[in-house]
């Protein structure tokens, strides 16, 4: 690690737009505290799926969702361009953003975490993770805390951030973002929730990562390889999440 500059990077995937502005927020809060810090949005370039993605909102939303029930399921891997930063790297902490795909990690993420890419950025790094998504944050939590730790990372924590509704309403709320672009307040005379990050994620977003920036900086003092993860075993607020839960 770096005695005077900590390197993040965050590596995520969207499609809605919703990660980049918890990156962004992120960010920010990281680089008041003295890091330096990287992006690496990931591409989604398989030719079995990529054409659905390739424009917004969805031509099909249903099908285009539901098409993708098959590869969750089977957690499979796809195609996928990525950022050079994401490459190789001597980066003190890597943060991903997944946004939850049907119950879990959506398949780009899985596939960079998966890549000798991800093996060459992680291997004994720490790393985190945050979720947006409706439900069944926990699942995709887990996911990218069990191939990263694969890949060589130690986890340091993560956070969910959940759309508004209840199981069925802020689905159909998601159907109806994706499928006009835009949030109403009814879908086929049904009244729906306001879709995608609540207002309150850019306070959580910063907070989060302050507490990333200070377990980091925490460890350059110490000059200990293992006082980061000790801190983790710390209870945290209701914001932040274990991947067990």
């Amino acid at each position: 690690m770096s005695a005077t500059t900590p390197r993040v990077l965050f590596v995520y995937f969207t499609y809605t737009k919703q990660n980049p502005r918890v990156v962004e927020a992120m960010a920010d809060a990281l680089r008041e505290r003295g890091c330096e810090v990287q992006q690496a949005p990931i591409e989604f370039t398989d030719k079995r799926y990529a054409e659905r993605f390739s424009r917004f909102p969805l031509r099909h939303p249903w099908l285009d969702v539901l098409g993708m029930v098959v590869p969750q399921t089977r957690r499979a891997t796809g195609e996928i361009r990525i950022p050079e930063v994401a490459r190789q790297g001597d980066y003190d902490l890597i943060c991903f953003g997944s946004p939850t795909w049907l119950f879990t990690t959506a398949m780009p993420v899985r596939s960079y975490l998966k890549s000798d890419e991800a093996g060459r950025v992680l291997a004994g790094k720490h790393f985190a993770a945050f979720v947006t998504c409706r439900r069944y944050w926990s699942i995709n939590l887990r996911e990218v805390k069990k191939l990263g730790t694969r890949q060589g990372g130690e986890w340091l924590d993560g956070i969910r951030f959940n759309y508004a509704g209840g199981q069925l309403r802020s689905f159909m709320a998601l159907i109806s973002y994706l499928g006009n672009g835009e949030q109403r307040e009814r879908y086929h005379g049904v009244k729906i929730p306001p879709t995608n990050l609540k207002p309150d994620y850019l306070e959580q977003a910063r907070a989060f990562a302050t507490g990333l920036a200070d377990r980091l900086i925490a460890d350059v003092e110490s000059e200990s390889p293992t006082s980061v993860g000790a801190q983790n075993d710390q209870p945290t607020d209701t914001t932040k999440v274990s991947a067990h839960e």
